[in-house]
């Protein structure tokens, strides 16, 4: 059986399957972001229960503590941290220009300075490999250089060689039996390098395509109006994934353009500043309007959080610094990303994704909490 299998379409929207050793993923799918091992304030049996198909983990991070050699000696990632789900792991090439005090950027590498106690380090294609394969992950990303926008197209040429020349590089590493290995697109929001990017990948035949270097800079309706001319054009035998994209609506416009799986910090990152993402757009849980309201967070939403606590609850746990609160204003978001991306595929099946999305989209923006 092949690794990914296309089962359905409406308009652009595509449904579809990713067999993998450990679990089948049905697409279109997010992917909570489990940084050091862990989904921020989660348990792995809460990821179950709200049916997370696959996590990511950060190949940076996990590099410098605990050391994949160590994630290795337990067994690897998935026995390190008990998920026998599919994990993506990152290539590292975002955190290293993004954390670090970057030292020097060579066609060899980057050597780079932790942003933990400042020893320094170099990381080249192989040497991501290498850790990746150590860690185990079902899916690994090609080491990649991921500059900011806005940057001259020259800039992004130069990026986007490069990382082509590290692409190489990275398939001539030898990776366990069951890993597959994604390349990564660059070329900024320049149609012409993308596709030069897109080709030269394709001879190389991985298993998986990315759309890296977006939301890193741009406008965003840039980065929507980019993906619904270029995703179409990206291989349709393959899954094809936005890098650490974004907001709800985001992923639904990722979705709308062909697009099959997504990552974001931003369901952890924002309950952990009180902000629950509902069916009628973002709730803010500090303000005082929910002192005394005993509605759920979202009385449209069918999670343990909503079937059981109040907003008022909520509020007060958060004023008064209690972890509980970001534990469930985290598990709240994560399952309303799941459900989001559930309901699309189902509309997909049903020829009806374009109705979904309106729906969707005209409730989400209603801004009822305001």
């Amino acid at each position: 059986m092949s690794f990914f299998q296309l089962e359905a379409t409406s308009g652009e929207a595509r449904a579809g399957r990713i067999y993998t050793s450990h679990g089948v993923i049905e697409t279109p799918i997010f992917m909570p972001v489990g940084t050091r091992a862990s989904v921020k304030t989660l348990w792995q049996e809460d990821l179950e229960r709200m049916n997370a198909q696959i996590i990511l983990g950060n190949t940076y991070h996990l590099f410098l503590r605990p050391g994949h050699e160590l994630v290795e000696k337990m067994g690897g990632l998935h026995k390190f941290m008990s998920w026998d789900r599919p994990i993506l792991t990152d290539s590292g090439g975002y955190q290293v220009f993004s954390l670090s005090d970057i030292n020097k950027l060579t066609e060899e590498g980057v050597t780079f300075q932790s942003h933990i106690d400042g020893k320094r380090h170099l990381i080249t294609p192989e040497k991501s490999m290498e850790i990746q394969r150590a860690l185990g992950s079902d899916i690994v990303m090609a080491f990649d250089e991921c500059p900011k926008l806005p940057a001259t197209k020259e800039t992004l040429r130069t990026s986007m060689e490069l990382t082509h020349r590290w692409a190489k590089r990275c398939k001539t590493v030898e990776l366990k039996e069951h890993q597959h290995l994604f390349g990564i697109i660059q070329g900024g929001l320049h149609y012409d390098l993308r596709m030069e990017s897109m080709q030269g990948l394709m001879e190389l035949n991985f298993d998986g395509y990315a759309l890296g270097g977006l939301s890193v800079g741009e406008k965003n309706e840039e980065m929507v109006e980019f993906c619904k001319k270029f995703v179409p054009a990206m291989p349709k035998e393959k899954p094809r994934y936005l890098m650490g994209v974004g907001k709800p609506l985001d992923v639904l416009n990722g979705i709308k353009s062909g697009l099959d799986m997504f990552d974001c910090v931003l369901p952890t990152r924002n309950a952990r500043n009180g902000q629950f993402l509902t069916t009628h757009g973002p709730l803010n849980i500090k303000k005082a309007r929910f002192l005394e309201d005993q509605l759920p967070p979202d009385p449209e939403c069918s999670c343990q959080v909503c079937a059981r606590y109040s907003r008022s609850y909520i509020r007060h746990l958060f004023n008064v610094g209690e972890y509980l609160s970001g534990q469930l204003i985290s598990y709240h978001n994560i399952h309303f990303y799941l459900q989001m991306v559930k309901g699309a595929r189902e509309a997909i099946f049903r020829g009806e994704f374009d109705e979904y999305y309106k729906t969707f989209y005209n409730n989400y923006t209603t801004n009822r909490w305001e």
